[in-house]
C-alpha cells in the first residue's frame, strides 16, 4: 500500500513538473514574440515621420518580366538588377490592368473605379475633382513635389497635376507623346519621341532629344535645385516603353537576334534601365541618396515582351489574370532599408498610405476615408511581419461609351486574396486558382473550393455595388477641341490648311 501511494506521488509529481515545463515553455515562447513584436513595432517606429525625399519612377507598359533580376534571359537591365539586389522587393505587387487606372490608384489609395476611371480614353481616364491626391498629401507636409513625364488623369486645364498639389509640372498629353481621342484626352499635335513638346507649368516648350532622356535630364536638373531646401516628392513617368515602339537606333542593335518591335521595347527599357544608373550616381554625388527614397514600378502587365519572358504568368496587359495585374516594386532606401523579398500580398492602393507615414503627413478626415490602401512600412521594417489577409478586385474596364457598367459587371474581372484568385474567364464563367500550388492559373479549382467561392463572389458584389455611385465619367461630354492642340496653336500658331 506504501509503495502504490508513493508511485502515485511519484506521478502526480512528474505530472505537475511536465505542466510546469509546458508552462515555462509557454512563457518564454510569449516573452519571444512579445519581444519580435516590440522590435517590429519598434522598427516601424523609426520609419514613420522620417521625412525622406522620395523618387518615385514608373514606366508605361513594361511588364514583370521585362527585367533581368526577374529572370528574364535577354533585357539588359544591369542598374534595374542592382536596384533590386539593394532593395525591398515586394514580390506579390497588384496593378491595375491598364496605366490611367493604375495612376488613379496611386495619387489616391483607392481602387481606380472611384476615382471615376474606367477606361483610358473618352474622359473616362480623368481623376474625379473630389479625390485627395498623393502630391497634395506630401505638399501638406511641407514637401516639393514635381512631376516629369506621364500624367494620364485628365488633359483639360482644371485637372492637370498643377491643380493637384504638384509645384512643378512638366508633361505630355494624354496615355502617350502623339496620342490623339476624341473629347479631352489628346497630346500636342504633331509629337514624337524625339524632340517631343511638352507642357512645363502651363506652357509649352520645345526639348532636345530622346523622351525618356528629356524627362529624366529634367526631373534631375529639379532635384538638383529642389535638394537641401526641403525634401521633395519626384515623380519620374516616362512614356516608354508604351507604344509606338521608337528609340534610338543604338538600342535597338543591342537585341540583334529579337524581331523588330521586341527589339525596340526592351532597346526601351535598356534606355530607361541607363537613366536610373545615371539618376542613382548622382544622388551618390551629391551625396544625398542615403536620405533619399528611391520607388520602382511598372504600371500594368506586360505587352511586347511577354512572348520573350513572362515569368510563367497567363495574361498580359488589359487582362485580368495574374500577367496583366503583377508588377514590380523596388524599395531602395541605403542604410535605412535592409534589402529582402516580400511575399505578402500588396497593391498600388498601399502606396499613397505609405509616403503619407513616411512623410509625417496628417490625413484629412475626407483623406483618411478615401484611402483604402494599407501603410507598406511593418513590412519595410520586416518583410516577416505580421499581415492580415485581404481581398483586391480587378476589372478591366474599358466598355463601350455610354453603355450601362452593369452590363459589364461580370467581364474581364476577378477577385482575389493571398491565396485565391477568382476569375472571370467569360462573362458569368467563373474560374478558380490556388496561386501558392499554381501560380500559372492553369488549373480550375473552383469544383474542390465552392465556398471560397461563394465568399469571394459576395465580396466581388458588395464592391461593385460600392464603386458603380462613383463612376461620375460614364455620361461625361468632352470638348470639341483637345484642350492640349487648342493650348498648343494659340502659342505657336495653328498651321494653315494646304490648298
Amino acid at each position: 500500500m506504501l509503495t502504490g501511494c508513493l508511485r502515485a506521488e511519484k506521478v502526480a509529481a512528474i505530472g505537475v513538473s511536465m505542466r510546469l515545463v509546458r508552462w515555462a515553455g509557454c512563457l518564454v515562447a510569449a516573452f519571444w514574440c512579445w519581444l519580435s513584436c516590440s522590435q517590429v513595432a519598434q522598427a516601424s517606429e523609426e520609419l514613420r515621420n522620417r521625412r525622406p525625399n522620395i523618387i518615385f519612377v514608373i514606366t508605361d507598359d513594361q511588364g514583370y518580366g521585362d527585367i533581368a533580376a526577374n529572370g528574364n534571359p535577354v533585357i539588359k537591365t544591369p542598374n534595374l538588377d542592382r536596384l533590386h539586389r539593394e532593395s525591398v522587393r515586394f514580390e506579390d505587387f497588384m496593378v491595375s490592368p491598364t496605366c490611367a487606372p493604375t495612376r488613379a490608384c496611386l495619387m489616391t489609395g483607392r481602387h481606380e473605379f472611384k476615382n471615376g476611371v474606367t477606361h483610358t480614353i473618352l474622359e473616362r481616364e480623368r481623376l474625379t475633382p473630389g479625390a485627395t491626391t498623393l502630391a497634395e498629401v506630401l505638399k501638406s507636409a511641407g514637401y516639393a513635389t514635381g512631376i516629369f513625364g506621364k500624367w494620364h488623369l485628365g488633359d483639360e486645364p482644371d485637372r492637370w497635376p498643377s491643380k493637384r498639389g504638384f509645384d512643378e509640372m512638366f508633361i505630355h498629353g494624354a496615355g502617350g507623346i502623339g496620342q490623339t481621342y476624341a473629347g479631352s484626352c489628346g497630346d500636342a499635335p504633331n509629337n514624337s519621341y524625339f524632340n517631343p513638346a511638352i507642357l512645363h507649368n502651363g506652357k509649352f516648350v520645345k526639348t532636345e532629344g530622346y523622351c525618356t532622356d528629356v524627362f529624366f535630364r529634367q526631373a534631375q536638373a529639379w532635384i538638383g535645385e529642389a535638394k537641401g531646401k526641403q525634401p521633395f516628392l519626384a515623380w519620374i513617368s516616362p512614356n516608354a516603353p508604351h507604344g509606338p515602339l521608337d528609340c534610338p537606333p543604338e538600342y535597338v542593335a543591342m537585341y540583334p537576334d529579337q524581331p523588330k518591335n521586341v527589339a525596340s521595347f526592351f532597346g526601351m527599357i535598356t534606355n530607361i534601365d541607363d537613366n536610373i544608373g545615371r539618376l542613382l550616381a548622382k544622388l551618390e554625388e551629391w551625396k544625398i541618396d542615403r536620405e533619399t527614397l528611391v520607388v520602382f514600378m511598372n504600371d500594368n502587365g506586360g505587352t511586347a515582351g511577354t512572348k520573350v519572358f513572362n515569368a510563367g504568368m497567363r495574361g498580359q496587359k488589359a487582362t485580368q489574370f495574374m500577367g496583366g495585374i503583377r508588377a514590380s516594386s523596388f524599395w531602395r532606401w541605403p542604410g535605412t532599408l535592409k534589402p529582402a523579398s516580400v511575399t505578402k500580398l500588396t497593391a498600388h492602393i498601399d502606396v499613397l498610405p505609405t509616403f503619407a507615414e513616411l512623410s509625417g503627413a496628417k490625413l484629412s478626415e475626407k483623406a483618411s476615408q478615401q484611402v483604402e490602401g494599407r501603410s507598406l512600412i511593418p513590412l519595410l521594417s520586416d518583410p516577416a511581419a505580421e499581415w492580415k489577409d485581404r481581398t483586391l478586385f480587378t476589372h478591366v474596364g474599358r466598355w463601350e461609351k455610354g453603355s450601362d457598367p452593369n452590363l459589364a459587371k461580370y467581364s474581364n474581372c476577378s477577385v482575389r486574396n493571398a491565396q485565391f484568385h477568382l476569375v472571370a474567364v467569360k462573362p458569368g464563367q467563373w474560374e478558380l486558382f490556388d496561386l501558392q500550388k499554381d501560380p500559372g492559373e492553369k488549373v480550375n479549382v473552383a469544383a474542390e473550393h465552392p465556398a471560397v467561392v461563394a465568399d469571394l463572389k459576395q465580396a466581388y458584389d458588395k464592391w461593385w455595388s460600392e464603386a458603380l455611385p462613383l463612376m461620375d465619367n460614364e455620361k461625361a461630354i468632352g470638348p470639341e477641341v483637345n484642350p492640349f492642340k487648342e493650348l498648343y496653336w494659340k502659342q505657336f500658331g495653328r498651321p494653315q490648311p494646304t490648298k
